[in-house]
């Protein structure tokens, strides 16, 4: 009677560990897929910055274009007295400028920047405990 006993009190507490760690592992999915999605919320966020900040550099590159050839090319041609140098120098330094704000704009859309730090850390330390975790349910079977 007393195996008896013992055996349904092991059954018991296996039955309920069981329960518990399903349950844990659920709700322990749900907040990570949570976390993802606020996430790549976050990333999504800050890809349309970069977006934005490339949209941003090629109106001022068109803008540069229009303003400096219609306006600095004439005066530059005053001092140069040689309408296609003044042109010449007047593209290049917009050419750069508009470069410069592009090469700004590629930077904050780097795929490095988009992935999900906090989600894959606590992946990786979840992965850690659910380790720990199967190490001590079997030191208990034993």
């Amino acid at each position: 009677m007393d195996t008896e006993n013992r055996n349904t009190r092991e059954g018991n507490s296996l039955g309920s560990l069981i329960s518990t760690v399903t349950q844990e592992v659920t709700a322990l999915i749900r907040n990570e897929v949570e976390l993802a999605k606020a996430e790549i919320r976050q990333k999504t966020s800050q890809l349309g910055t970069g977006i934005g900040s490339v949209a941003a550099g090629g109106g001022v590159l068109l803008c540069g274009f229009l303003v400096l050839l219609a306006s600095a090319v004439f005066g530059l041609n005053i001092v140069v007295q040689a309408m296609w140098l003044s042109t010449l120098i007047v593209g290049a330094i917009v050419v750069i400028v508009g470069f410069i704000m592009l090469q700004g704009g590629k930077k904050k859309l780097k795929a490095t920047n988009l992935t999900p730090d906090r989600t894959m850390a606590s992946l990786q330390k979840d992965q850690g405990m659910a380790k720990r975790h199967q190490s001590q349910a079997k030191e208990q079977l034993k």
